[in-house]
């Protein structure tokens, strides 16, 4: 096989969450199983995993966060859109509800994602490889422009594009798991406009959110990655990436990003997401796929005869 069927980036969430996140997510780096982090520069470990990912040369990007725990910016000092009365982002729900309902001022989305990339900065002492949104915030409403022109305006090229085929047929996701993963889904495609006319640039394919927590498995792995291949003519290659969540369970109150961790975090999904990731099966199954590992930065130039993202938009259409 002269290239490969697909170029795989494995990017591992919430780095910079708790130190057994941390822990998780540097073993499944070192063991060649994933290529990329995403650090919460509002988690509880940020500056030590700034540190891991220094020592490893671990490619690190920006899990920008709008929903959970404390800001980092001026809305530390005063009343915000993005926050309730105790001080909090609104959560995985209430933000969406919030910028549903028109309440959050995106003027102050703009300042705390100016003070997430500048703290980043400050930690890394370089821009990230990629900016993507905690639980997906990035690509609502009114916040994938704002997202957009900051990430333009900071030099930062990639992002991450949640669209990933094939989800209403995933029946082993609950239904409201399901309709989360559907909405995204429709924000993303939604999304693509501005982050096109700001010059982003994401994988063609993208998978995760079939496959988050007791739901991954090398099987739904390699069935997602699949899908994503149907319609690609022969001898085309296309760009993909993996969501994943590795990482050992939580230990309260050590962990969050600033209100202790959640249910997920401590739960055994985490580690269940951290074994698939490193065993052999998972390995062996993407090497006979055509699946080949890689990082963001392996992606700058689109080698002869890849895919291009306008066919997977069109092929993906429900």
């Amino acid at each position: 096989m002269a290239w490969p069927r697909v170029r795989l980036v494995v990017t591992a969430d919430d780095f910079g969450y708790c130190p057994r996140r941390d822990e998780g997510i540097v073993e499944a780096f070192l063991a060649g199983a994933v290529t990329s982090v995403s650090l919460l520069v509002n988690g509880a470990t940020a500056e030590s995993a700034a540190e891991l990912a220094r020592r490893h040369r671990i490619p690190t990007g920006l899990h920008a966060n709008l929903s959970e725990g404390r800001p980092v910016g001026p809305a530390r000092h005063g009343a915000s859109s993005l926050l309730s009365p105790e001080g909090f982002f609104l959560g995985k729900m209430g933000f969406r509800e919030a910028v549903a309902a028109k309440d959050v001022v995106l003027s102050q989305v703009r300042e705390e994602l100016e003070a997430q990339l500048s703290r980043f900065q400050e930690l890394l002492g370089r821009k990230p490889t990629h900016v993507d949104g905690h639980q997906h915030v990035h690509v609502l409403p009114g916040v994938c422009q704002v997202f957009a022109e900051a990430l333009q305006a900071h030099g930062v090229r990639f992002t991450r594009l949640p669209l990933e085929r094939g989800l209403g047929d995933c029946t082993w996701l609950e239904a409201p798991a399901r309709a989360f993963a559907c909405a995204v889904e429709r924000d993303a495609r939604a999304a693509v406009g501005p982050f096109s006319r700001s010059g982003l640039r994401w994988t063609d394919a993208f998978v995760g959110l079939s496959t988050c927590g007791r739901h991954m498995s090398a099987h739904r792995v390699s069935g997602a990655l699949a899908r994503a291949l149907e319609g690609t003519p022969t001898g085309h290659a296309l760009t993909a990436e993996l969501m994943a969540h590795p990482g050992y369970p939580s230990v309260p109150p050590a962990g969050g990003c600033g209100e202790g961790p959640d249910a997920f975090s401590c739960s055994w999904e985490r580690l269940h997401e951290l074994r698939v990731l490193t065993e052999p099966t998972l390995q062996a199954r993407l090497a006979q796929d055509g699946v080949q590992l890689c990082a963001l930065h392996d992606l700058e130039s689109k080698r002869p005869g890849e895919a291009t993202l306008a066919t997977f938009l069109e092929s993906s259409q429900p």
